[in-house]
């Protein structure tokens, strides 16, 4: 069943939605941002709410975008000049995570 967000979720919506275009955040990072939860606490209010902000900016600690998406994410990162590691599948992290 499908509620509103919480005041947790909301406040990992609005951090997503400061990563700047080319920019990244891995869902550790969101939670310490956020200053509460964990990855696994990100990532549930990525999946439930995260459509409507650039979702594709949170992936995980190794660059690689979040499961199942990433033909829409690498479209994303494309278009924004996100830096990939040498291999293509992955952000590179050590030019692309936002220091916010």
């Amino acid at each position: 069943m499908w509620s509103e967000p919480d005041e947790y979720a909301e406040a990992v919506l609005d951090a997503v939605e400061r990563i700047p275009p080319g920019r990244v955040l891995s869902y550790g990072d969101v939670a310490e941002l956020v200053g509460r939860g964990g990855p696994r606490q990100v990532g549930r209010v990525m999946s439930l709410y995260g459509g409507a902000v650039p979702w594709w900016r949170v992936i995980r600690a190794d660059g690689s975008p979040p499961s199942g998406h990433e033909i829409r994410a690498h479209e994303n990162y494309r278009a924004e000049g996100t830096p990939l590691h040498r291999d293509g599948r992955r952000v590179d992290m050590a030019r692309a995570r936002w220091v916010g």
